[in-house]
């Protein structure tokens, strides 16, 4: 009873420890943008953030269960809110789970469709934390929402998750008719990773004449490209709350399956030769950004020799499934219009390859 109870201190001792860790590490030294409304808030939604990645790694260590697992179990107990204007109903392509979201005021027309891939680096997020925004979707562009639970990271390595979207997606624009949607005025959206998969799709889909055309794609602070960690906006947002550069490389180096060792060599761009510098600096080049998106401290990185074995190992960013920015322009100059957000620090690299944008 004795030895007990002294367990059950020393897990006492140890929780609170790791809790003030957080603290003292997360919640003062995180960097708050100028223009968010309650700075506080987002400190403390920070701290809880970084409190459950770190127990999520100490679970790991112990062999309990893996980081991504935790924090989606923890951040799913989270309850649903309901909203009395839009029509929920879970239901699954294949094994590949997705949710409808359909206003519940009648319309005699079809409605836009809207297919929405949610973000969280592929480790993290779910159906059930891009809930309300999907409903707000819904139901304030009077659309039909399909939101894509794709597989994810440890358990489904890459590229199942893109595979699980194109395939629901797929299914969806084949079953247009059964909800209500116009085949002439289908969108595809994402944030995050979500936003980078929306992009992709949008891309293989130029060459599949037997679906509806894509109208339109909405990239929210998406993830466009996998190969330069040193652009302005990673630098001056390197320790913003949710979204570090820390974190964003951990969820890059997870799903590409690349060491975590190699991350110095690759903050110095060591890891791609000069001639791949030189061909894609017109579209991935510090100079394309306006010097107002520069005013903060910005230190340009040249690239330093490559490393052969890095280059081996980090080969799989060049390919257009993971950074879609740097597909050809024969590619890009056939996607549809392209409403793009980039408020938030990851990917708010305004060197856009030319594409019709509003």
């Amino acid at each position: 009873m004795v030895a007990l109870l002294l367990l059950l201190q020393a897990a006492c001792v140890f929780s609170v420890g790791v809790g003030l860790w957080v603290i003292g590490s997360h919640f003062f030294t995180a960097d708050i943008p100028a223009a968010v409304g309650h700075p506080v808030k987002l400190r403390v939604l920070h701290c809880v953030f970084q409190l459950l990645l770190t127990w999520g790694m100490i679970f790991e260590k112990l062999g309990i269960c893996s980081m991504p697992r935790f924090v989606r179990f923890m951040h799913d107990l989270v309850p649903l809110k309901e909203d009395p204007d839009v029509v929920v109903t879970d239901l699954c392509y294949g094994t590949i789970p997705v949710k409808l979201y359909q206003p519940k005021v009648f319309s005699c027309t079809p409605r836009l469709g809207i297919v929405f891939y949610h973000g969280g680096g592929m480790l993290i997020g779910s159906l059930r934390t891009h809930n309300a925004i999907c409903c707000h979707l819904s139901k304030k562009s009077d659309s039909v929402v399909l939101a894509v639970g794709y597989r994810k990271l440890p358990q489904h390595k890459f590229p199942v998750a893109l595979r699980d979207c194109v395939v629901a997606t797929t299914h969806f624009l084949k079953s247009l008719n059964k909800y209500g949607v116009d085949p002439d005025r289908v969108v595809v959206c994402g944030d995050s990773v979500g936003g980078g998969m929306a992009t992709v799709i949008c891309q293989r889909y130029l060459g599949c004449p037997d679906l509806p055309k894509i109208r339109a794609q909405i990239l929210i602070y998406a993830s466009l490209q996998a190969v330069d960690f040193q652009l302005p906006s990673y630098q001056q947002n390197k320790n913003v709350p949710l979204a570090s550069r820390d974190f964003a490389f951990y969820c890059w180096s997870t799903v590409l399956d690349i060491k975590p060792s190699w991350k110095s060599t690759i903050m110095k761009g060591a890891h791609l030769p000069a001639e791949f510098w030189k061909k894609y600096r017109k579209w991935l080049g510090a100079e394309n950004i306006p010097e107002r998106f520069k005013k903060r401290p910005y230190q340009p990185k040249t690239s330093e020799p490559l490393n052969e074995s890095a280059y081996l190992e980090t080969s799989l960013a060049l390919d257009s499934m993971n950074s879609p920015l740097i597909a050809e322009d024969e590619v890009v100059s056939q996607l549809p219009e392209t409403f793009i957000v980039s408020w938030h620090p990851i990917n708010n690299h305004l060197g856009v390859k030319p594409t019709r944008s509003e």
